[in-house]
């Protein structure tokens, strides 16, 4: 065959692009598991993190010592166990399943509630995890991050100073969620309300709106006695 004709051109580059191809599946499909288990890994430590637990080196292990169960949420507010695989994406899970995940954890012999929260931030995606202490009206700590919000700005939701603002906050005022976040320097209520970042209102804003709309999914959960 001619190497300098058109038609082995054409065929020569056909055979590479189905070869590329092929590898690429190859290889995406070798590494879907890894990705898969970095993925599961990295949830587990942001909920450790949501109850002070961080740089574990077996995050695994302590979550399995941590955490007791993964529970559903039903409407009227009891719970029943998940059996399923490992959720990371809690956001689907609720609008695919309508399923609200909740972990009963135990740290130091003392209760623990870990509650998933999801929302939109001002550039993306923005989620975290509340924990409560036993009483379902105290927070205990929390853990929030983004997909990519402004840096030194927004971003600052992921830092331990605006973290740390939510421990021992009121969830509940009359039976409603009230913990949230305020335009920073007013807030009124200080023991359920956080300063929100300055120069950072939007994603402030969007923080309270996924306080206050997914923890309002777990409000029969929270008032039962």
């Amino acid at each position: 065959m001619n190497t300098n004709s058109n038609s082995y051109t054409i065929i020569y580059a056909s055979v590479m692009v189905i070869i590329v191809a092929f590898l690429l599946a190859f290889v995406n499909s070798s590494l879907r598991d890894i990705q898969g288990k970095n993925v599961e890994l990295d949830t587990k430590k942001q909920i450790l993190s949501s109850l002070g637990i961080k740089d574990v080196k077996d995050a695994d292990a302590k979550f399995s010592e941590v955490v007791k169960s993964d529970m559903l949420v039903a409407e009227d507010g009891t719970l029943t166990p998940y059996e399923g695989a490992f959720v990371t994406s809690f956001e689907k899970e609720y609008k695919a399943n309508g399923r609200a995940h909740l972990f009963v954890c135990e740290i130091e012999g003392q209760t623990k509630y870990v509650i998933p929260v999801y929302g939109a931030g001002l550039w993306g995606a923005i989620w975290g995890y509340v924990a409560l202490n036993e009483d379902k009206n105290s927070v205990y700590g929390t853990y929030f991050s983004h997909a990519s919000e402004t840096p030194g700005l927004g971003a600052e939701i992921a830092t331990e100073r605006f973290q740390g603002e939510f421990k021992n906050k009121t969830v509940l005022e009359d039976g409603a969620i009230a913990l949230g976040v305020v335009k920073n320097g007013k807030v009124e209520k200080p023991d359920y309300q956080v300063d929100g970042i300055s120069g950072g209102t939007i994603t402030s804003v969007a923080v309270d709106a996924m306080l206050k709309s997914c923890m309002g999914n777990y409000t029969k959960f929270l008032t039962a006695k």
